[in-house]
């Protein structure tokens, strides 16, 4: 219920911080303040309806499903690729327009990646020690996903990803010594392939040095910066900021954290905040009530996969972490995105709903990682 209450609170900021945050570009290109705010409610009220569906579905079935979901996943991942049917937006081909609406197949891979991962290591749990059996099957199969999203490219959701796969492993037992080689090469990879094209490079460039090359490659992190300065402790108002007029880009979608600290102030950002590491103490506490080792690995996977990506977002407009281009989960306009995020979120909430503190650890003890409350 309190995981419940919480993404509610989560969907309603968003939905309301959408409406300010948007209304000024909605206005200069359709004449109507409403528009984004239009679409992220009927994306909103469809992704209630998916939550409600995978809530209602045991989670177990999942398991079953779980290749068939990772090969359509696979194949639309591929199909995004070809110029005749991938929508190109910010120089990513990671669409694919559907009448009025638009799929990102990288949202659909992230839970059938987490969910086939869990599937193999609960499987295989008497065999956690055995690389050939765990840990290579595991690492093939994220690399190919990965890889196939980087060459759309979008470096930012193959960071999530990867954090998605390294907290499964960690949470199924996978020993520390091998886990933190797998780390170690894929922060490596990371790093080259940040600096492998210019752009890339210079959001690097620029989170070091914010305020080297303010008008151009620091344009939109200065501009973040000025907008949280000037929400002061208790913010503008709502539909106040200033931020928003032309100043910030993406401000409805990357950048949403930047107008709810403008406008709400560091009071409403640290609220924010506390919501998301709600969501995180009572997934982990569905993850440790778990009355399976499937269940405890999808409920971790799920709790990651969201933390992770409202970290690096948020550190990113704040300015401790390089921009990535991803959305803040729930918060930010977006309609696959939303769609898959909440999702996600029902079989979490399915999981949670069979947990029972008898169970708590029980998951974990047979043949995985010993998780303490």
């Amino acid at each position: 219920m309190g995981l419940a209450v919480v993404v509610i609170v989560l969907d309603v900021v968003g939905l309301a911080m959408v409406l300010s945050a948007s209304s000024v570009q909605a206005l200069r290109e359709s004449g109507s303040t409403l528009t984004y705010f239009g679409r992220q409610a009927t994306w909103l009220a469809i992704s209630t309806v998916a939550l409600v569906v995978t809530a209602k579905v045991h989670y177990r079935r999942w398991q079953r499903l779980a290749p068939l979901l990772l090969g359509c996943a696979t194949v639309l991942l591929v199909v995004v690729l070809h110029p005749a049917i991938g929508v190109e937006v910010n120089g990513a081909r990671s669409w694919i327009e559907l009448g009025p609406a638009r799929l990102q197949p990288s949202e659909l891979a992230k839970v059938a990646l987490l969910l086939f991962c869990a599937d193999l290591l609960s499987r295989r749990a008497h065999r956690i020690d055995d690389s050939r059996s765990t840990l290579r099957p595991v690492l093939a199969v994220a690399g190919l996903t990965a890889g196939l999203i980087m060459l759309e490219p979008d470096l930012g959701t193959t960071l999530v990803v990867g954090a998605i796969v390294v907290s499964v492993l960690f949470l199924a037992g996978i020993p520390v010594g091998r886990l933190s080689g797998v780390v170690g090469v894929g922060t490596a990879a990371a790093l080259l392939l940040a600096l492998g094209e210019s752009y890339r490079r210079d959001r690097l460039l620029v989170f070091l040095h914010p305020t080297a090359d303010p008008l151009n490659t620091g344009y939109q992190i200065t501009q973040s910066l000025t907008g949280l300065a000037a929400g002061g402790l208790f913010g503008v108002g709502v539909g106040a900021s200033r931020a928003k007029y032309g100043f910030l880009p993406n401000a409805h979608t990357d950048f949403i954290f930047a107008i709810i600290g403008e406008e709400l102030g560091l009071v409403g950002a640290v609220l924010v905040l506390a919501l998301f590491l709600a969501f995180g103490m009572l997934g982990m506490r569905a993850a440790l009530g778990a009355p399976d080792r499937f269940g405890m690995l999808v409920a971790g996977g799920i709790t990651a996969w969201i933390l992770a990506q409202a970290l690096v977002n948020i550190g990113g407009v704040v300015g401790v972490l390089p921009i990535t281009g991803l959305t803040l989960p729930f918060v930010s306009f977006g309609g696959s995105s939303l769609l898959v995020t909440m999702a996600a979120t029902g079989i979490l909430l399915n999981i949670a709903a069979h947990a029972t503190p008898d169970h708590s650890g029980t998951a974990a003890r047979r043949g995985g990682r010993r998780l303490r409350p």
